[in-house]
């Protein structure tokens, strides 16, 4: 099995045959941490996420612990749960108090929508936001969209990147699906498509390997740890457990378009 969206960590623990393309949730916030250091994007970030979300809390767990490690000073940590996510002024405040210059936002869209828009006005107009795949969809959540100016989002894939292998999926998948600009899902499940033929490929199978599932399956995993493949999403491997690596990208929102951070 090989899931192009699946991110849970647990979607494909207890099994040897199950791998993905997607980062899962705690490689998110590991990568996040990574790249808010190696871009030099904020230098005093606050958190805040949802304690009752295990994506939301995994995120977290994993990017406070490469915080410390990379050496991000992490000013203030603020929490909210299902049941109080309606006013958020407290942590607002707190957050404003604690002289951060960027929030880590590790949250779904809709709560996210709710925060940016009591934030606005309470916390400096060139605050950063950074999230991970959970604001995918952000711009159609807020009521205008300025609210969402200044948030980040790390993704594998951004449409208006310019290399040639990505230019080419955008324009063909536009042209298939009437203008419509693919996200990340759509690249993940294209690249996953090209890994199965190049593990196939690796394992030299043919139709007639079919007729012995047991043997096509060992020779299919063995072949998954061997590839490499350079999708739209990155050039990718994978590991025994059927985690993928890859490099991560963000995206940064300005005046109302997603456009890939430089």
């Amino acid at each position: 099995m090989l899931t192009p969206t699946g991110s849970a960590k647990n979607c494909i623990e207890g099994s040897d045959t199950a791998f993905r393309v997607c980062f899962n949730d705690p490689q998110q916030g590991t990568a996040s941490a990574d790249f808010i250091k190696e871009n030099n994007i904020g230098k005093k970030v606050a958190v805040f996420y949802q304690s009752d979300l295990d994506y939301s809390e995994g995120l977290y767990d994993t990017f406070a612990a490469e915080a410390q490690k990379l050496g991000l000073e992490v000013v203030t940590t603020q929490t909210f749960t299902k049941g109080t996510a309606t006013d958020f002024s407290a942590q607002i405040n707190a957050i404003k108090d604690s002289g951060a210059d960027l929030v880590f936002i590790p949250i779904y869209a809709a709560e996210a929508a709710k925060f940016l828009t009591q934030a606005r006005g309470k916390l400096a107009d060139d605050m950063f936001y950074f999230g991970c795949d959970g604001l995918d969809g952000i711009l159609g959540k807020v009521d205008k969209p300025e609210t969402a100016e200044n948030v980040l989002m790390l993704t594998p894939f951004a449409a208006d990147d310019t290399t040639e292998k990505v230019a080419k999926f955008v324009d063909a998948f536009k042209a298939e699906y009437d203008g419509m600009v693919p996200d990340q899902f759509g690249a993940d499940g294209y690249d996953a498509v090209y890994a199965i033929a190049a593990a196939i490929k690796e394992a030299n199978l043919t139709p007639d390997d079919l007729k012995n599932t047991e043997d096509f399956n060992a020779r299919i995993v063995a072949a998954m740890t061997k590839i490499t493949v350079d999708g739209v999403t990155g050039k990718m491997t994978w590991t025994a457990d059927g985690e993928t690596q890859k490099a991560a990208k963000a995206m940064i929102i300005k005046s109302g378009v997603a456009t890939l951070y430089q």
